[in-house]
């Protein structure tokens, strides 16, 4: 299994975090050892590290470079403050990030040694948490489809490699992989970055799991044809009433699956719900750069001038999805205006 994220101290070495970078892959496996804030903040921005979970621990670590960088450079705790938020919305769509590098914030105070076990424990978690919600969202899809081989589609990369181990919507794919009830995953390529083609399949390709990559413009036919038995995303920011951010093009999958008659699952670990948050139109939809569009290979496809719109993400309301799982169950949404997720714990 691919470790996206860990921390690592080498002998007689002050610790640094070790990321693999993600948009090198297939073709490198490169790995780079962050030891300083606007490190990790280009690794951020850049999708180095990326996928909501794996956000979270890029967070909740980032508090302890900062920390040591402070130290090693003389920062007051001013500055050590403000380059924690600087961390913190690196990226505004997905929550985990902000949560993970508050929650180890709140412990500053402590000292090194208590924010990194903080850390530590932030990843060990996420961990745990996805193997719990991939076992609730197999057992939800067997008993709503019929204990037998199904075939999925995915959109974006929810492994792995956007997660501190294991894997969310991709985690349950590999549950039903290692209980024989997997037959087939039609994978979207997914934009930004092509992070379906790159990082889903590479995945499932090393895991052995039977698959085939589409362009995200086959998706609403694949499953109109019933080609496919469920649709399965991940999440980067999930609203009280249940609607779900993530990666562009997952409101087609959605529509397409509810014409269809099928269920469209959205699998994340309960960091990623945003209980403060009531609906997905108070969501800040991350753009990023016309390149990503425009360009192939650093060099251009489209006429001199031509602007693009790069939307990271996109929003599925609630009444699309058939079921959202975390680690702590599955929930069935509605058209109901009762929020599905009640606020349990303050998140400044």
């Amino acid at each position: 299994m691919a470790r996206a994220i860990e921390w690592i101290e080498p002998d007689g070495a002050v610790g640094v975090l070790r990321l693999l970078d993600q948009t090198a892959l297939p073709l490198e496996e490169r790995m780079l050892e962050i030891s300083s804030v606007d490190e990790l903040i280009d690794a951020i921005q850049r999708l180095a590290v990326r996928g909501a979970p794996a956000l979270g621990a890029a967070g909740a670590y980032g508090v302890v470079i900062a920390m040591q960088q402070a130290a090693r450079e003389g920062w007051d705790q001013q500055h050590l403050a403000d380059a924690i938020t600087r961390i913190a919305y690196a990226r505004p769509t997905a929550v985990n990030l902000a949560w993970g590098a508050r929650r180890v914030d709140a412990v500053r105070g402590g000292g090194m040694e208590l924010v990194l076990l903080e850390a530590h424990a932030v990843a060990r978690e996420d961990e745990a948490a996805n193997r719990e919600l991939s076992r609730l969202g197999a057992d939800w899809l067997l008993a709503t489809l019929g204990d037998r081989p199904l075939r999925a589609i995915t959109h974006c990369n929810t492994g792995a490699l956007a997660t501190s181990a294991w894997g969310t919507a991709y985690g349950i794919l590999r549950e039903l992989h290692d209980r024989g009830r997997l037959e087939m995953v039609h994978v979207d390529e997914t934009r930004p970055l092509l992070q379906g083609v790159r990082l889903t399949s590479w995945e499932l390709q090393r895991d052995g799991i039977d698959h085939v990559v589409q362009c995200d413009g086959a998706a609403a036919s694949t499953i109109l044809r019933g080609l496919v038995d469920f649709a399965v995303i991940g999440a980067d920011r999930i609203t009280a009433n249940g609607d779900a951010a993530n990666k562009i093009g997952s409101v087609g999958v959605a529509l397409a699956a509810k014409r269809a008659g099928i269920p469209f699952v959205v699998a994340a670990p309960y960091s990623s719900v945003d209980e403060r948050t009531a609906t997905g139109d108070e969501i800040e939809i991350e753009e990023r750069s016309d390149a990503e569009v425009l360009q192939f290979g650093g060099v251009s496809v489209a006429a001199p001038g031509v602007r693009a719109f790069n939307p990271a993400f996109d929003v599925t309301p609630h009444d699309l999805i058939a079921a959202i799982v975390t680690e702590r169950g599955v929930v069935e949404p509605s058209d109901a205006d009762v929020p599905l997720f009640m606020t349990e714990t303050t998140r400044d």
